[in-house]
């Protein structure tokens, strides 16, 4: 500072070459700073020096400030800066870029319509941030704008202007745009083609991004890293694993570089397929090629010991990892829940619970709350999402979306309103993965009506909308209404698949539309394509069972071209105890008791049928073999929401506190359904309600 020492504070340098000098050194001084007090120490200098009249500087202050995160100090710079009504491009293009750099998309659209307003015209440099600004957005409309603005302005050749849009329109989805933008350039750099190609991956389509990449080679352009990554990356997307490693093999043999980035999609494969042995041998890759350094990769190994199974081998590396961000400890999380290691991973979670930097994010808490709803400890989960709430963490679909379906088991349909809310308020009652649920919810809960609300209020159905809205008609045994809704889906457009014929199949066996469900098994291979599995067999045989037709039920079994499982006996067993037909269950238990079946309820059933028919002998035989083998039925569940808590109470069990004028309530029904016909037996209501004391 000596070569300065003559100056006085506050003094304006009107010299030239000293003033330049004085620049030049100030914006030294900025390029080195590392931390935020440096640069707003340096930034006290130039206002004390008088050389904050210089745009440079003033320019070089902002994107200083934007680098080190603190865009609002950079705002403020422009805000003071009397350059700001003028065409100064430096000084816009540099608060533009620190606002699209940190994520401030819309205030830099609005700094954009600024310029426009003050006459200052765009320049190459500002264009490509607008249309970043944009396209992260997603307002096609708005895109489009932009877009017409390039064109207004003369630079629809501009190359950066035109890869930015061919980017712009690759996130919108908008392929065709991103094409015929291409297919136009007279000029294209590598960027104008890794640029399409990533759209393509981006886009979930490998044949759109080998087609690019092929025409890039014939174009006498050799893809280079970058393209070869994101076309491994499209082919991962899409699912196809064995040519994800295939090109990666192609990749390494062809003398490219491999990038770290590339390793970490084949990483990912390995994960998807878990093949865990492959997944080592691309570990000792990683050290060998020196990958290690790379905190994306280690986090990529992590994911795929964990998805391979392998929890130890990703514990062994988050332990030696110096370096951890919150990707790493989300990494590990989510390897212990895709393992059903629920407990041990909410123990990694409350470590990062109580970390003194880092706190678990949204991902750190969908992946805790879905994996014990997983686990079915559903209680477990809505406890862990109130103190999300609690915590000030925002829900995002996939929470909102595993909570609800907690509710929807729980019959917790208080938590899913208010859920409900919460999804209004946060504008994503549009989202199809959050609308399918809600829709779930409701109608398991019973309160059909909201959930066909919320079906004809969604805006673009998918296929899971209307297979969730037949089950529902079905599971209210409104059979007919489900016919119609199928029939109403196949006119729209929507191809039916094997879920869609288990509800609707399931449907008519509920309501007893035997004629219509007999049609639809008959039309799903030669109409719709879809081959019958197990689960539409079985649909098939407890629609004829409950209908009574119990032998063209057992035909129907005997002639299936897959082997039957106990699933599907147990089906024409029960409608056999229905109608009381022993001749045909003691057939049918014959074959269940072949297949070595371990269902203790098909057991049951039949000890039932002998006793029905005053077979005792017979009855107590059954009972005896299936406790000879060790079998046990699982007792049937209930629950009950009361003031915001569930209560869970089953036959045999101790009642939980504060419930005991349940026996009452259960008893009063129980005489009602006898008094109305719905039970046979003498005495076995009674005999189910003393058990619960």
């Amino acid at each position: 500072m000596n070569t300065f020492r003559h100056i006085h504070p506050g003094q304006i340098i009107s010299s030239p070459s000293v003033t330049t000098h004085i620049v030049n050194f100030f914006d030294h001084l900025l390029q080195q700073c590392t931390l935020p007090r440096h640069c707003k120490q340096v930034h006290s200098q130039i206002l004390t020096m008088g050389t904050c009249h210089s745009a440079f500087l003033t320019a070089r202050l902002i994107n200083v400030y934007a680098r080190l995160g603190l865009a609002i100090d950079a705002q403020k710079v422009f805000e003071t800066t009397k350059f700001q009504d003028t065409s100064n491009m430096l000084l816009w293009n540099a608060v533009l870029r620190a606002n699209v750099s940190h994520g401030f998309y819309e205030k830099s659209l609005k700094l954009y319509d600024k310029m426009r307003k003050l006459g200052v015209w765009a320049d190459g440099f500002t264009l490509p941030l607008v249309i970043k600004a944009c396209a992260f957005m997603g307002r096609f409309r708005l895109c489009k704008n932009v877009h017409s603005h390039v064109v207004q302005m003369g630079f629809q050749n501009h190359l950066h202007v035109v890869n930015e849009l061919i980017g712009m329109y690759g996130k919108l989805g908008r392929m065709d745009c991103a094409h015929q933008l291409f297919d136009q350039m007279s000029v294209r750099s590598y960027v104008s083609w890794n640029t399409l190609v990533s759209s393509y991956a981006s886009n979930y389509d490998c044949d759109g991004a080998s087609e690019i990449f092929n025409r890039m080679k014939l174009d006498g352009l050799e893809p280079n890293p970058v393209t070869w990554t994101s076309l491994l990356s499209s082919h991962s997307r899409c699912g196809r694993n064995e040519k994800t490693m295939e090109l990666f093999g192609m990749m390494r043999v062809s003398g490219i570089e491999t990038t770290a980035e590339a390793v970490a999609v084949v990483l990912s494969v390995c994960a998807d397929v878990a093949v865990v042995d492959k997944g080592k041998k691309l570990h000792g890759y990683v050290v060998r090629g020196g990958f290690e350094e790379y905190l994306f990769v280690k986090n990529a190994l992590i994911c795929m010991y964990g998805r391979c199974g392998d929890v130890e081998s990703s514990y062994k590396l988050f332990s030696v990892m110096e370096s951890k961000n919150l990707v790493t400890w989300n990494a590990l999380i989510t390897s212990y829940v895709e393992t059903g290691l629920c407990d041990e991973a909410f123990s990694i979670f409350s470590e990062l619970d109580a970390h003194p930097v880092m706190t678990p994010n949204i991902i750190s808490w969908s992946a805790v709350i879905q994996g014990f709803s997983s686990k079915g400890h559903g209680e477990k989960s809505l406890k862990l999402f109130r103190q999300m709430q609690q915590a000030g963490v925002l829900p995002n679909c996939v929470t909102i979306s595993s909570t609800l379906s907690v509710c929807a088991e729980l019959a917790a349909i208080n938590l899913g309103r208010e859920i409900h809310g919460h999804v209004v308020r946060a504008l994503i009652d549009s989202n199809i993965l959050v609308g399918n649920s809600l829709i779930n919810m409701y109608t398991k809960c019973g309160n059909f009506m909201e959930g066909h609300r919320v079906f004809e209020n969604l805006d673009s159905k998918d296929l899971i909308s209307w297979n969730t809205m037949i089950s529902s008609y079905g599971m209210h045994g409104l059979g007919e209404n489900a016919l119609r809704i199928f029939h109403t889906m196949v006119k729209m457009g929507f191809k039916p698949n094997n879920i869609t014929f288990i509800a609707v199949l399931s449907a008519c066996s509920h309501a007893g539309l035997v004629t219509e469900g007999r049609h639809l098994f008959d039309q799903m291979l030669g109409v719709y394509g879809v081959k019958p599995q197990m689960e539409h067999y079985a649909c098939m045989v407890d629609l004829l069972g409950r209908a009574g037709l119990l032998q063209e039920a057992s035909n129907i079994v005997k002639n299936m071209p897959m082997k039957p499982n106990s699933c599907v006996w147990s089906a024409i067993l029960n409608s056999c105890r229905t109608h009381k037909n022993t001749d045909i269950a003691e057939e049918t238990v014959t074959h269940i008791f072949n297949t070595n079946s371990e269902m203790a309820g098909s057991y049951m059933l039949m000890s039932n049928i002998y006793a029905a028919s005053g077979r005792w002998e017979d009855s107590a035989k059954v009972r005896i073999s299936a406790k000879a083998k060790g079998l046990k039925k699982i007792r049937g569940q209930s629950c009950i929401q009361v003031e915001n808590k569930i209560f869970v109470f089953s036959a045999g069990n101790i009642m939980q506190a504060g419930l005991e004028s349940i026996h009452d309530i259960l008893y009063d029904l129980a005489l009602q359904m006898e008094c109305e016909g719905y039970v046979s037996e003498k005495g076995v209501i009674q005999e189910k309600i003393d058990k619960l004391d």
